[in-house]
Order: C-alpha cells, then sequence, then structure tokens
C-alpha cells in the first residue's frame, strides 16, 4: 500500500477522481497560522483541518498535549468537507510531512485507507507552478462511516504493560536524540523517554522535504524484527505520524501510534522515565 504521492499525480486526480484535499498546515506557536495561509491560498478543493482544533482535542490531565479528537466530532468534520468512505483524500502540510502524516493516521484509524500525504506538501505544489485558489468552498455534505482499526491504536494501558512486563514490543521514540535522551527538553515538564525505547528521529526519514523510498526506509529499521509489534510515539502524538509511514512503507505490518506519546507518559507522576544517565550504565 502507497502512503504517500507526488504532486504530479494529485493534479490528474483533481481532474478525473473523486478526491478531497485536507489542508493541514500548522506552525507551532503560532495557532492562527494555518487557517491564514489557508485563506491566502490552497490547493483547490481543500477543506482545511485545524491540528489543534480538529485533529485535537484541548489539552486534559491525561492524554498528551495533543489527545485525539472526539471521534464522531471528527466524522462530522469530515461529512461537512465533504468526505464519505468512497471519497479519495490527500492530506497536505507545507513539506514537514508531520501534520499531514497525524491526518493520515487519524483517517487510517477510523478505516478510511484511500487517504495520501502530499509528498513536499504546499511547497511541491507551488514549486510545481500547479493551480491554487482562495475560494471558501462549500461542499456537499458527506455520509462517513466509522469503522476503528485498533490495530494501529496504542492505549496507555498497552504501552504501560510493554514497559512493566518487559514484553517483546518494540517502543520507538521518534524525537530528535537530545531530547530522548533527556538532555534537552523544550516543551515538556520532564526530560527523558519511556523505558526501554530506542530512538528513531522521524526527520531521518526525509530528505529535501520528500519521504525517503520504502527501500530506503527499510534501512532505517534493519535492525528490527518484522514479526513483532512496534509502537511509535513522539512528545504528543503528532511527530509519531511519519514513523508511522515509514515504517509502513519499509513493509512492518504491526505498527501502531501511542497517541498521547511521551507527554501522556509523563502526566502519570509514578511512571519511571529513561535518561541519558540510563542508557550508560
Amino acid at each position: 500500500m502507497k502512503y504517500f504521492i507526488e504532486a504530479e499525480t494529485l493534479l490528474q486526480w483533481l481532474e478525473k477522481k473523486n478526491v478531497r484535499v485536507a489542508d493541514c498546515r500548522f506552525r507551532l506557536g503560532h495557532r492562527e497560522y494555518g487557517r491564514s495561509e489557508y485563506e491566502k491560498e490552497h490547493i483547490p478543493r481543500a477543506a482545511f483541518f485545524d491540528i489543534e482544533k480538529d485533529l485535537s482535542a484541548p489539552k486534559q490531565e491525561h492524554g498528551g498535549r495533543h489527545p485525539l479528537p472526539d471521534i464522531l466530532e471528527f466524522k462530522s468534520k469530515l461529512e461537512a468537507a465533504g468526505i464519505s468512505n468512497d471519497t479519495i483524500v490527500v492530506g497536505y502540510d507545507n513539506g514537514e510531512g508531520s501534520f499531514a502524516s497525524r491526518f493520515l493516521w487519524m483517517m487510517n484509524y477510523i478505516g478510511h485507507t484511500d487517504t495520501y500525504v502530499l509528498d513536499g506538501g504546499f511547497s511541491a505544489w507551488k514549486h510545481k507552478g500547479y493551480p491554487t485558489d482562495a475560494e471558501q468552498a462549500v461542499f456537499e455534505p458527506g455520509n462517513f462511516s466509522i469503522s476503528l482499526d485498533n490495530s494501529i491504536y496504542a492505549s496507555y494501558e498497552e504501552v504501560k504493560q510493554a514497559v512493566e512486563q518487559r514484553t517483546d514490543t518494540i517502543l520507538i521514540d521518534s524525537r530528535e536524540e537530545k531530547r530522548y535522551l533527556g538532555i534537552e527538553e523544550p516543551i515538556d515538564a520532564k526530560a527523558g523517554h519511556i523505558p526501554g525505547a530506542i530512538n528513531k528521529d522521524w526527520i531521518q526519514g526525509f530528505q529535501n522535504g520528500h519521504f525517503l523510498a520504502g527501500t530506503e526506509q527499510k534501512q532505517r529499521f534493519t535492525e528490527l524484527d518484522p514479526n513483532k509489534e512496534i509502537i511509535v510515539y513522539c512528545g504528543s502524538g503528532i511527530t509519531a505520524a511519519p514513523n508511522y509511514i515509514a515504517l509502513k512503507e519499509a513493509g512492518f505490518k504491526k505498527v501502531k501510534v501511542y497517541a498521547g506519546s511521551f507527554s501522556d507518559w509523563i502526566s502519570y507522576p509514578e511512571n519511571p522515565i529513561g535518561t541519558l544517565a540510563e542508557k550508560k550504565n
């Protein structure tokens, strides 16, 4: 199965297929950035999905910094954007890959597998000189039926069991190495990683703003047993999603995302945290 497509492919699809585009542009610390950019210009037939308002619920005691939204509310927003179960959906951001990947994983989770990330994002689309518009489109409502795929969703309880019972489950921390080792932590209240996790920085799955091909992704994960279950996490469930795609493109079948991620793990004060000191011992 393919998880990302090129700008040329999307251009062809817009002319011939039942396609809806999801604009997922976002900038940390600038909450109105995505909406503002969308209103200036976007890919034709695109609806806007805000990372914090549409693809996350408000932060609470547990669940991490970007908890999953209420599924029925998400379904309503999809339908308002003209998305049904048989709609081909393509998500894009500015080319970072993480925000559109969050959208794709959520679509997969609710049972929609005909969803793709635009490789290179809006930047690649603009670089090609492809059409944009600023129209605030009104869509004919879709009809979406949810079928949750729990084979790609890892709950807090599953992660805790993997840590405490030292199961064969592989935990992958998708953040940069300094955050994983606890050397620095610019966002969360505690530094370090979930004990037992290995580090695979999500950004290493990209080159020049584009996803590496499946064969190259496979090289990133050569030491992993494809028969074992893999749970990927990051700080809040956003940058774990590109590693979900990378692993799937590499041929791994048993891949889950811990949506609450490290920010959820540390919301339970009794949970242990791995650090650089642990790695040295």
